[in-house]
């Protein structure tokens, strides 16, 4: 018996057919036949397979690291901003922030800006950044998606965060260091810069007063994040406040 399917149906005829290839991927064609024998090409919808690569970031340790770097071909990325980058850093890293300096000029932004330079940023030294809207776009213009890569930032806060967008945008060969470069113990990596690799977060009056600064940096950086997540709180706090 002949494969193909014939069927009329109020005077037009229905000859589907499918094309494939050596792949799982197929185009099926229905021809449309009236009486007078000419032929009206349509597609009929045809389900695909199709193939997902789920990416996923991996954690290393400070001698792991290592070994991806200098076994295994990973290029060192640093998402630090540029003050930290600036003390130290691998050498022969490339250096995208994911956050940049903020200075934007509207009325909210100096409250947050003279609020944070006079606490976090005195003590230890942070300076006032926003997310850096150019951080994707910068890496994919110098690391095509299969690259290797072994993201780093002082903590490890930073890098995590990047190596998720980076994971998103398609990078399928992503690692971080766990806790960050502050882990790093000094000659794991050739390092650049005025400082050890695990000091480069440390700035600012805690490391002239010691305790006591890191104690005093503490409380005035929570109540710098109070203000900034609650201010209406905050305003009404600031009201009992005695003035002179």
């Amino acid at each position: 018996m002949n494969a193909t399917l014939f069927h009329k149906m109020a005077g037009i005829c229905f000859y589907p057919s499918c094309l494939s290839s050596s792949s799982n991927l197929g185009t099926c064609w229905l021809v449309l036949k009236t009486h007078n024998a000419r032929a009206v090409p349509g597609k009929l919808p045809v389900i695909r397979r199709r193939l997902t690569i789920n990416a996923e970031v991996k954690y290393v340790n400070a001698e792991t690291a290592k070994e991806l770097v200098e076994g295994d071909g990973y290029a060192v990325l640093d998402v630090r901003d540029k003050t930290q980058f600036e003390r130290a850093h691998i050498k022969s890293c490339h250096h995208v922030p994911l956050f940049v300096e903020n200075k934007d000029n509207d009325p909210g932004t100096i409250i947050k800006r003279t609020l944070h330079n006079n606490f976090s940023g005195l003590f230890f030294g942070l300076p006032f950044t926003k997310p850096n809207p150019e951080f994707v776009q910068s890496v994919k213009s110098q690391f095509p998606p299969e690259s290797k890569l072994l993201v780093v930032c002082q903590e490890g806060l930073r890098s995590a965060a990047a190596a998720e967008k980076l994971e998103n945008a398609g990078f399928l060969d992503v690692a971080c260091i766990t806790s960050g470069l502050q882990t790093v113990k000094s000659g794991t990596f050739d390092s650049v810069g005025s400082t050890e690799l695990q000091d480069a977060g440390k700035a600012g009056l805690v490391t002239i007063q010691g305790k006591i600064s890191t104690v005093l940096g503490t409380i005035l950086v929570f109540a710098y994040l109070f203000v900034t997540f609650f201010p209406e709180q905050a305003e009404k706090l600031f009201q009992f406040a005695p003035t002179g």
